[in-house]
């Protein structure tokens, strides 16, 4: 069985001129390939870089189709081109913007939040993006989140005027009618349970109420004072026969379990 020394064990009977040729030949042999993965690995890095001009070239022309669908009014069409450049370029934020301006104008409100939160994920200094994001909470009815986006794209771009007198200004319009209305609604729910008749409290350890139990054993009891039974003899004759039992006289008031 070959030991695992077994290089040193013939390096051994090798000559110093065949070995320092040998080695000399195999550093060559290396020097090869050290080049040829040299060439490889710059080969690979201009395929990519290739592939990715390819990517960024596609996406930018779906990108522009998108927008020509937009303008048209065939919204269903512009969000499949830019699903496609997504695809391709999965970090662009202006793709999720305009996707989240077309799907509000589907009225698809959730998708809308959501592509122009994603939006704001990957660009959050861009103040368009925020914009669409408050201008989608907005028709979810989240006006203080619409309220906070709007303060946030104002912060990237206090020059906007746009920002100020329509998205804020509208906004805060909304959460004063909101405040407006709860607080109407309160006072319409406070006056209506004002207005409504007390359920009455009854005292079950009134008189009233201890005379009608008296009334009912008394009732009971002479029901109770007379049983009848009738009688047939073998010869046919019917005979009736009404049995008196000794009763308790009528209990005292006092021996009622009063009720609370």
């Amino acid at each position: 069985m070959a030991s695992f020394g077994w290089k040193r064990k013939i390096g051994e009977k090798v000559s110093k001129v065949t070995s320092q040729q040998f080695e000399s030949q195999a550093a060559d042999e290396q020097g090869l390939l050290d080049n040829g993965d040299a060439d490889w690995v710059r080969e690979a890095k201009r395929k990519k870089g290739v592939l990715l001009e390819e990517c960024l070239a596609k996406s930018k022309r779906l990108k522009e189709e998108g927008v020509a669908l937009a303008e048209n009014e065939r919204y269903r069409e512009a969000v499949h081109k830019w699903d496609e450049a997504l695809q391709l370029t999965p970090e662009d934020a202006t793709l999720y913007e305009m996707k989240s301006q077309v799907l509000m104008s589907l009225q698809e409100m959730f998708p809308a939040v959501h592509a122009a939160e994603m939006a704001v994920q990957r660009d959050p200094h861009s103040w368009e993006a925020w914009q669409t994001l408050g201008r989608a909470q907005l028709g979810l009815g989240e006006i203080t989140l619409a309220i906070r986006s709007f303060q946030v794209a104002l912060h990237i771009c206090p020059l906007s005027s746009e920002l100020w007198n329509e998205d804020l200004s509208w906004a805060r319009k909304l959460e004063q009618q909101k405040k407006a209305t709860k607080a109407e609604t309160g006072r319409t729910s406070a006056e209506g349970e004002s207005s409504e008749e007390p359920i009455p409290d009854y005292d079950f350890e009134s008189d009233e109420i201890l005379a009608v139990c008296a009334a009912i054993a008394e009732k009971e009891k002479v029901a109770l004072a007379s049983k009848t039974v009738v009688i047939v003899s073998a010869s046919g004759e019917v005979e009736t026969v009404t049995e008196k039992e000794e009763c308790a006289t009528m209990p005292d008031s006092t021996v009622f379990i009063k009720a609370r």
